[in-house]
């Protein structure tokens, strides 16, 4: 079982590296042209550096920290050579990235039965998909689980969610289109109870029109579920799409003060090279990154892991 559960973590670990690729590729291609002709690091090294992280979508106030580190690991050293700077700037993100929250190792606590997810987020960052991954993990794991359709304002998305419990083979609840959604997750949590269930996942809707509206939308949400399961939700998920950069950082602010985001996931991290979103957003909200998205198949979104994220960023290809 262990020589199994070997060969699942180095196929995980293959498909982190080669996800994170482009961001990788793109970001030491970019440290290298800064440090040509540079023995030491400098004001103007660092001060290049400051722009390629910046570029990477690490976001303006995460790089301020990381480079004030690297200053003072300079100043503390007195002569760093710009072939130390890897190491050096690895050893910073990676220290940022341990101090903040982390989501731990498992999936979910399963002191709490049904473990009930809500998942936000905007339209087309690949909530339904990551719904429906989620699913096919905790059933491949043998938990029973029962999805809620609680986006009505869209039959795309209704249908898609569909399409995922079918072919993951869950239940689905779900009511008409433009059916209250509340009245979705309140339905969905009592067939979840009635059923044994070991999880709930809810979707919602991603319209970002107006916060205080989607304040009271999440807000209603909650209070129906809290009638069949008072302490509903455990966990409220937001799913960022890491290949819109800063976008993903707009859309974390929306939410986070819409509702008390306590997970994040962030998508579509393979086809990007905007992987240093993750460090920013990890860095600025304080909140858990628990989930990354590195590719297409089921098993391709993967809990995150901080020291396993830099290591891949950080591979020499």
């Amino acid at each position: 079982m262990s020589w199994f559960k070997n060969i699942f973590k180095k196929e995980e670990k293959e498909t982190l590296d080669k996800g994170l690729e482009k961001s990788s590729q793109g970001f030491f291609e970019k440290i290298t042209k800064a440090v040509v002709g540079k023995s030491t690091v400098d004001d103007e090294v660092l001060d290049d550096l400051e722009e390629i992280l910046i570029a990477s979508d690490v976001g303006a106030s995460t790089t301020i920290k990381i480079i004030q580190r690297i200053e003072d690991r300079v100043a503390k050293d007195k002569y760093v050579n710009v072939g130390e700077l890897d190491k050096i700037l690895r050893d910073e993100i990676s220290n940022l990235l341990l101090e903040n929250p982390h989501a731990g190792t498992g999936n979910i606590d399963t002191s709490k039965k049904p473990y009930v997810i809500m998942v936000v987020g905007v339209n087309g960052v690949g909530k339904t998909t990551t719904i429906g991954k989620l699913a096919h993990q905790f059933k491949s794991e043998g938990k029973k689980v029962v999805l809620g359709a609680g986006d009505t304002f869209r039959a795309a998305a209704v249908d898609q969610l569909t399409i995922w419990s079918e072919r993951v083979g869950v239940p689905i609840v779900k009511q008409d289109m433009g059916s209250d959604p509340a009245s979705v997750a309140f339905d969905t949590v009592q067939s979840a109870v009635a059923q044994g269930a070991d999880v709930v996942i809810i979707d919602t809707a991603g319209r970002l029109h107006n916060k205080v509206n989607l304040m009271n939308e999440l807000s209603k949400i909650k209070r129906v579920m809290q009638k069949v399961i008072p302490d509903a939700p455990h966990e409220i998920l937001l799913v960022l799409d890491g290949s819109t950069g800063q976008n993903a950082f707009e859309q974390a602010k929306q939410f986070t003060a819409a509702t008390e985001v306590n997970a994040l996931a962030v998508t579509k991290l393979d086809g990007t090279a905007k992987g240093g979103v993750v460090i920013g957003i990890s860095d600025q909200f304080q909140i858990p990154v628990k989930y990354i998205g590195v590719g297409e198949k089921m098993q391709d979104l993967q809990l995150f892991n901080g020291t396993e994220f830099v290591d891949s960023f950080f591979k020499k290809r």
